[in-house]
């Protein structure tokens, strides 16, 4: 038995193969990625809220959790396989980001002027780190977030990019084939 050599080349283009038949799932994997890093911070996002349980934190931070899983759902079905894109999905999609991205401003927003209407902002943060961690989560959050919307408006150009990429395979002999005789003997 003769095995099959290829190594990374062979990976890589089975990669670029599966992205040029389903680009959709560039910014679906950056939404997943995006939801997946607050889910991760959760923690500090949550105990910040506790120790400064200023207005409106909790349902941010919900709005937040929330929307980002919906927008996932969206992204998926706002780009059905080998058919146009769902235009009321899309548009659902960008309305959960922006609505994301506003819960984590408004979010950052609270923090800081907790921070700075506290008598003793020293103490508050070096009390609870949760709270300066939450702050750059969400600032990080934001970006990853804008990132994905891009990539979702990008789409349309950048998946007629990524199909002129060549991924065929040169097997020896396919020049040299003649027509086959059908014809009854």
């Amino acid at each position: 038995m003769k095995k099959k050599s290829g190594g990374i080349k062979e990976v890589w283009r089975k990669f670029l193969v599966s992205i040029k038949r389903r680009p959709q799932m560039i910014p679906l994997v950056a939404f997943i990625i995006t939801f997946l890093f607050y889910s991760l911070n959760l923690t500090h996002v949550s105990n910040a809220t506790a120790k400064i349980q200023g207005p409106g934190m909790g349902l941010a931070g919900f709005a937040t959790m929330l929307l980002s899983m919906l927008g996932i759902v969206c992204c998926m079905n706002a780009f059905p396989y080998r058919k146009k894109a769902n235009i009321p999905m899309v548009v659902l999609t960008f309305v959960m980001a922006g609505i994301v991205i506003f819960a984590d401003v408004y979010y950052c927003n609270v923090i800081v002027n907790a921070i700075n209407t506290s008598s003793d902002y020293v103490k508050l943060l070096n009390d609870t780190p949760s709270i300066l961690s939450a702050y750059n989560n969400l600032q990080t959050h934001i970006v990853l977030m804008i990132v994905s919307v891009v990539l979702t408006a990008l789409l349309p150009f950048y998946s007629k990019l990524i199909r002129k990429i060549k991924t065929s395979i040169e097997v020896e002999g396919n020049g040299e084939m003649r027509a086959i005789d059908l014809s009854a003997d």
